[in-house]
């Protein structure tokens, strides 16, 4: 006698990622894949002087040190004379928009903007544009379990854009770090719906690495991009 196997109901099923289930469906993000550069890479646990290292260059760019935020910025101009792709990043009239933080409203110690300004100060663009803000406050990545971490969706729904410019041609987002990539994807798509015809790319100055054993130097430029796939953020390399 042949016995139907029981279906699983729903609630039998286990519970998907946030990420997995976050945009509605049928409908696409607006941006599916964002190309970044960076130019220092990050350890948060691996052991060692080098990981170490990037950590504490880590926290002075979170707390926008006075002392080391231009030698960074120099080291990333220096960094273009060598590499005509990064070059090309803050070339052709660039205006960097910097990424808000998590929390909404503006604050001097803003560790993307302090980059952005430090970026103009030495001859990389001419122009900073802050039109991107938060329009409601999400949780903090950096101090925020993986799994309790602010999607794509999350991150898009909290942006908005502020008193435009007639014109943008070509935008280059700045933050500070980049993870996984879900605020740059998301602050991607919010400005492609106002500049429908810009060219958005994005820089962050330190790229963190997963579970790595060690890190042999802390300058290491990097060319690479953040997908939309499986309904998550994915970042290549």
């Amino acid at each position: 006698m042949n016995r139907r196997r029981p279906q699983k109901r729903s609630s039998d099923c286990e519970p998907q990622h946030p990420a997995q289930r976050e945009w509605p469906k049928g409908r696409k993000l607006p941006w599916p894949s964002l190309a970044f550069a960076s130019c220092y890479v990050y350890s948060p646990r691996a052991p060692g002087a080098v990981c170490e290292a990037s950590r504490q260059l880590c926290a002075r760019l979170k707390a926008s040190d006075p002392q080391w935020l231009p030698r960074y910025a120099g080291v990333v101009y220096r960094a273009s004379l060598c590499d005509p792709q990064l070059a090309n990043l803050f070339g052709g009239a660039a205006v960097l928009v910097p990424v808000p933080g998590s929390a909404t409203g503006k604050s001097a110690s803003w560790p993307a903007s302090q980059l952005a300004l430090a970026l103009r100060e030495i001859g990389l663009v001419q122009q900073v544009w802050k039109g991107l803000r938060r329009d409601s406050t999400v949780t903090k990545s950096a101090t925020a379990r993986a799994s309790e971490r602010p999607t794509v969706r999350e991150h898009y729904e909290s942006f908005a854009v502020e008193h435009p410019l007639p014109a943008i041609h070509k935008i280059l987002l700045v933050d500070d770090v980049i993870t996984k990539g879900r605020t740059l994807l998301a602050a991607a798509a919010r400005l492609q719906e106002q500049f429908p015809h810009a060219d958005v790319r994005a820089f962050a100055l330190i790229r963190t690495l997963g579970f790595v054993p060690r890190v042999d130097q802390l300058a290491e430029t990097c060319h690479g991009v953040v997908r939309w796939a499986g309904g998550d953020a994915r970042r290549e390399p």
